[in-house]
């Protein structure tokens, strides 16, 4: 069993249902999913790009990214509908957590100058989206493959119905908030 996991089964899950009165456990908030998304704007003109981005996003969550395509043709940008213009992983379960604690713990402390995650970034529902603007902040990528920067955008999906019982659970399995 991943590391976060059990420390929300053992501590998170009972100060949760405490803090905010709950008394059936199946209204306790818990992560339900992680969604990385790496979008690459020039895969229509250099298809490499894309291919880097797939086995960067395999190496750093460990599992098969989607590709993801243009829904749209838009002339200004050069893109026609169907083409690649990104890879999309959706985690769950234990492969979420381990990917979870990998980004509080190893990820997110080498961003330079770092103070802490914004915490205004809920959709109003109990979802928390982060963006990386370089994924080299993650070990398992290779420098030497990645040209340039290559941003990341995370997304946590929890079943918590408010904004404040998911920022209780993200700040109670290690989210490093900034202070505001």
């Amino acid at each position: 069993m991943a590391r976060l996991h059990e420390k929300y089964r053992e501590s998170v899950f009972a100060d949760l249902q405490k803090e905010f009165g709950l008394t059936n456990p199946m209204q306790v908030p818990r992560i339900e999913k992680i969604t990385c998304n790496i979008g690459v704007g020039e895969a229509s003109r250099n298809a490499k790009l894309l291919d880097v981005a797939l086995e960067q996003l395999t190496c750093i969550t460990g599992q098969k990214p989607v590709m993801r395509r243009a829904r749209k043709s838009i002339a200004a940008f050069k893109l026609r509908e169907g083409m690649p213009v990104g890879a999309k992983v959706t985690l769950r379960r234990e492969r979420m957590y381990e990917f979870f604690d990998r980004l509080i713990s190893i990820g997110l402390p080498r961003v330079r100058d770092f103070r802490g995650v914004n915490p205004g970034a809920f959709d109003g529902r109990g979802n928390y989206t982060l963006g990386v603007r370089d994924i080299l902040i993650f070990p398992e990528v290779d420098y030497e493959k990645v040209e340039g920067t290559m941003g990341m955008n995370i997304t946590i999906t929890t079943s918590a119905p408010t904004d404040d019982q998911a920022r209780a659970l993200l700040a109670g399995l290690g989210m490093p908030f900034a202070n505001r």
